[in-house]
């Protein structure tokens, strides 16, 4: 697609740098499902199988990141992996993915703002939650609105307090793993004794089939380097050193949180409603534990809530850019920011915000379900389309030295890295509480479809009378 096709593509700032990508994709990831799921998986697949579920994510993650890195470096976009589905896929599918990611942040925007009401009232009972929601709303769009540069900012903020918790919990954990510090409630070192005490795999491999679902989601986030890649300078260099530090501080924290977690707390007392965030830092004796995991949970999602706006509002931009929407959407501002875009993002957040009140065990939950289906879906589409990318690379006589930065393993990566979304696609069919995913997401695909189909015909069939 020529310049003179896509006259905005280049009214969006490059002001992001790598501090900026390398955060925005922490951000994106950490959230309260590092901060309080993973007692729930211990006490479920048993400490060993919590670190192999983590460890096979960290690989599901490390495939998709290269073969989107690939496809970023060669073509920095804003929007990125539906572009790029568009391109080597089909254009209906490029059109799926967009609104299914679009819909992923916009409901997780809902969702964010309750949480984050909820957890001001743990400070503040007397204040109703909606005031917080408000608020809330106003400050996250605001730090959108001003500037990419001014959200990149933010968002930088945000993720550097969850980071510098998570290497204090680890750190502070590991000394009293080992004995440099005293438990509180005394006793000796547990070491790594909790580990194995049940067992390695206590109640065998089906359980954790069952977390590498939700392992996946929770590392979905990372994508949003490609996302940010038309906003970053110096793309070809910026790209490829923020995947490569993202993803190995996913697996430091993920998998060195976990262990940590592990070895302080039982199999036996892990998985209760307290966050074992909370339970660690009792146990090392920090005061005020509830209310520092409080707050970093707190930051943790609003900094989920600012990447999800950013995203949302890029998405809708992009499907405009690619002439799918009114061209009104790929409108920015003199700052470089799809206010229009961004505006309508934030107001489905709040339809969302309203669902989760009004109708959360019908319509709330059928979003929130199709949301978490929509990121492995994504992750699908961005694997197949970096198979079909280098393919065609190659196809047209053009040599791999072209390629500033490649996915290693070539066509290994891409091809693993599709077999195991799609075995977490078929994961949800064995468990009742995630089914709904498929029951919601597949009919979901199947309407994007069919609308893109319907209003793509409209188009060419205007375009011809006009011709005529």
């Amino acid at each position: 697609m020529s310049e003179q096709e896509n006259p905005s593509r280049d009214q969006f700032k490059r002001t992001m740098k790598t501090r900026h990508l390398v955060m925005l994709s922490l951000g994106g990831v950490i959230g309260t499902g590092l901060f309080f799921n993973t007692g729930y998986i211990i006490s479920t697949t048993g400490a060993a199988g919590t670190l192999l579920a983590y460890l096979i994510g960290a690989l599901v993650v490390w495939l998709v990141m290269v073969c989107l890195g690939e496809l970023s470096v060669a073509m920095p976009e804003t929007g990125a992996f539906h572009v790029y589905a568009a391109r080597y896929l089909s254009p209906a599918t490029g059109y799926t993915v967009a609104w299914l990611y679009w819909l992923t942040w916009t409901v997780a925007l809902g969702s964010s703002f309750t949480a984050a009401g909820f957890c001001m009232q743990y400070w503040f009972p007397q204040v109703p939650v909606w005031i917080w929601c408000l608020l809330f709303c106003v400050a996250i769009y605001l730090l959108n609105i001003i500037s990419t540069r001014f959200f990149a900012e933010g968002e930088f903020w945000f993720s550097l307090i969850k980071v510098v918790t998570i290497i204090a919990f680890i750190v502070l954990g590991a000394a009293a793993m080992f004995g440099f510090i005293p438990l509180k409630a005394g006793g000796a070192a547990p070491g790594l004794s909790n580990l194995t005490q049940h067992g390695w795999l206590p109640h065998g491999i089906l359980p954790i089939i069952m977390t590498m679902v939700a392992v996946n989601f929770a590392f979905s986030g990372t994508e949003l380097i490609g996302i940010a890649a038309g906003e970053t300078e110096n793309p070809q260099k910026v790209l490829p050193l923020a995947i490569r530090t993202t993803v190995a501080r996913l697996i430091i924290f993920f998998v060195g949180t976990v262990l940590v977690l592990a070895a302080l707390i039982p199999m036996d007392q892990a998985g209760i409603v307290k966050s074992p965030f909370v339970v660690v830092f009792e146990k090392i004796g920090i005061p005020y534990a509830a209310d520092i995991v409080n707050f970093v949970i707190l930051t943790a999602i609003l900094s989920a809530a600012n990447s999800g706006l950013y995203a949302s509002g890029r998405m809708l931009w992009s499907l405009a850019n690619e002439k799918t929407l009114p061209r009104c959407f790929a409108r920015v501002n003199k700052r470089g920011v799809p206010q229009l875009a961004i505006t309508v993002s934030m107001l489905g957040g709040v339809l969302a915000l309203l669902s989760s009140v009004i109708a959360p065990d019908t319509v709330f939950v059928a979003l929130s379900a199709i949301s978490g289906f929509a990121v492995v879906a994504v992750w699908l589409s961005i694997c197949a389309s970096h198979y079909m990318f280098r393919r065609r690379h190659l196809a047209q006589g053009r040599a791999l030295s072209e390629l500033v930065y490649r996915a290693p393993f070539y066509p290994l990566t891409p091809i693993l890295g599709f077999v195991l979304c799609l075995l977490a696609c078929v994961g949800l069919a064995f468990d009742p509480s995630q089914r709904i995913a498929l029951w919601c997401g597949i009919p979901f695909v199947l309407l994007c479809y069919a609308v893109y189909a319907a209003t793509h015909k409209k188009s060419q069939a205007e375009e011809a009378n006009d011709a005529a």
